[in-house]
């Protein structure tokens, strides 16, 4: 089996490796800080996505990425948390921008996610990698991961890997 990667950013990286985790057909996620080139060279909290794509495809991934982050704010935290997909070739470029121009009449606003260049990647401390499978009960988690999770739950059921979520079982 042959893995595909492509990188996220758009909040903190503890809610999107979460996210990712979820899905049917992510083997890995890699979860702490992404720079593109030339003016988003500067480092920004993301995580890179290790996926099959005969079991979940990129469109699935962007779309489940827009929708749980602000992807159309321009918020002030934008320098910390990037809205962005970072591609590894030309072809997921071109893939993604198709994708999100495809996407955009699902949104009343314009989405500002940014397709940049991948370019460089820092972990986080091991510590604070798995955040959300190792401290599910915390205040953060379920303040701010569970209500992401739970759009997964109502809007990609069918890609939720519901051994990763048994505490929102119930509600699948």
């Amino acid at each position: 089996m042959e893995l595909t990667k492509i990188a996220f950013g758009g909040s903190c990286h503890w809610c999107t490796e979460a996210v990712f985790q979820t899905l049917i057909g992510v083997e890995k996620v890699e979860q702490g800080w992404v720079a593109s080139t030339e003016t988003n060279n500067s480092f920004s909290e993301a995580v890179i996505v290790h996926f099959n794509i005969e079991k979940i495809d990129l469109k699935t991934l962007i779309e489940i990425h827009l929708l749980t982050h602000k992807s159309t704010s321009n918020h002030s935290m934008r320098t910390k948390y990037r809205s962005a997909i970072y591609y590894f070739s030309h072809q997921q470029k071109q893939e993604s921008l198709k994708i999100i121009e495809e996407l955009q009449g699902s949104f009343s606003d314009s989405i500002i996610t940014k397709t940049l260049e991948f370019k460089n990647f820092k972990p986080s401390t091991e510590e604070f990698q798995n955040y959300y499978q190792s401290n599910p009960n915390k205040p953060f988690c379920k303040n701010y991961i569970n209500p992401k999770l739970n759009l997964l739950v109502n809007q990609f059921s069918k890609n939720i890997d519901k051994c990763k979520v048994p505490h929102l079982i119930s509600t699948i």
